[in-house]
Order: C-alpha cells, then sequence, then structure tokens
C-alpha cells in the first residue's frame, strides 16, 4: 500500500508464470547468484526465488533433476579428490622414511 495526495492505493500483487519461475531456479543452478538473479528480474528480494526453488524441486522434473546431476558429480569429484589426497599422503609418508 502506498499513500498519493491523500487517497490510499492498494498496489497489486505481480503474477509470475510457471515458466518464468522455472527459468529463474535454472539461473540459480547454472551459477548466477540469487542476489544478481533476483536483481535482473527486478525480484524485490532472494526469498522469492529461495521459495520457487523449493517448490519446484518438490514437484520433481527438470530443476530437480538438474540438482541430483549435480550432486552425482560433485560426490564423484569428491571421490577422486580424496583418492588423490590418500594417494599424497602415502608419497608423503614414503618419502620421509626416506631421509
Amino acid at each position: 500500500m502506498s499513500k498519493g495526495n491523500g487517497k490510499l492505493r492498494v498496489r497489486a500483487r505481480r503474477q509470475f508464470t510457471k515458466e518464468f519461475k522455472q527459468q529463474a531456479v535454472q539461473m540459480m543452478l547454472d551459477g548466477h547468484s540469487a542476489k544478481s538473479v533476483s536483481k535482473n528480474l527486478g525480484l524485490g528480494n532472494t526469498n522469492l526465488l529461495y521459495r520457487w526453488k523449493a517448490e519446484i524441486v518438490s514437484d520433481g522434473g527438470p530443476a530437480a533433476e538438474a540438482l541430483d546431476s549435480q550432486v552425482r558429480e560433485l560426490r564423484l569429484q569428491l571421490q577422486q579428490v580424496e583418492r588423490e589426497r590418500d594417494i599424497l599422503k602415502k608419497a608423503l609418508s614414503i618419502f620421509s622414511r626416506l631421509e
């Protein structure tokens, strides 16, 4: 609500299509920060984006699949890094004994 000329005006709530919401959430999944997406799309704050993300993920579909795919990829990367770390630890241990 806002005042102007002594009269009270009610501000209409913006309505967003499902496609708009999905595209906004996809931008976040693609690596853009919620703050930058919110600013670029003219949204008031990031809370709306996070609520949309939660709704879309709970519904399943492409966004949920994208998140699942990212999680699988990150788990594989983590396993690789852990193996490399373990190899380096063993090598350090061997070289320490040689001195």
